[in-house]
């Protein structure tokens, strides 16, 4: 039995010394450039506030999408226009041919409201509540961005259509 634990002990300690000693082969990898394409367009359609998951998602979705590896690029044409889809909302996406986003048309259903949408509702309409809105989002690449929301208020039997921008005016 002392034989046994003896040559367990000694193979134990042995076992770990040899695993030292191998030898880590390195390799010097090229250089790679990565390209933020669509850059601009996320950066415009970020909003300070907490935005609902469907539009991060979608967003981010349309921002990685590469039209160069998809089934429909031929560099024949100068314009692709891509559409997303998920239950709550839709991007309609129109690229140029090496992959930057020219414009958007979004719509996304009963999202997380900006609280300057909130608060400019809560003071012209304090005893209205929210039942529906809907959020659209215009992107150009050279005008720049529009964000609107649409929004049913009802009292009691009274219904009410609002829109609003994204600052909380009502337009």
């Amino acid at each position: 039995m002392k034989k046994l634990l003896l040559g367990l002990l000694v193979l134990g300690l042995t076992i770990p010394a040899y695993a030292q000693i191998t030898k880590i082969k390195t390799e010097e990898l090229s250089e790679v450039i990565v390209y933020a394409t669509n850059y601009k367009y996320l950066t415009n359609a970020n909003t300070q506030e907490v935005a609902s998951v469907p539009v991060i998602a979608l967003e981010r979705k349309a921002a990685a999408y590469d039209i160069r590896n998809s089934d429909i690029y031929f560099d024949e044409y100068d314009f692709y226009e891509v559409a997303f889809y998920v239950p709550d909302g839709s991007i309609l996406a129109t690229y140029d041919k090496n992959g930057k986003i020219l414009r958007t048309a979004e719509k996304y259903k009963d999202i997380n409201l900006p609280l300057a949408v909130k608060e400019a509702i809560l003071d012209r309409f304090p005893e209205w509540a929210i039942t529906k809105d809907v959020y659209l989002v215009r992107y150009h690449d050279v005008d720049g961005i529009t964000k609107k929301y649409k929004l049913k208020l009802v009292n009691g039997d009274k219904v009410l259509r609002v829109k609003l921008d994204a600052g909380g005016n009502f337009l």
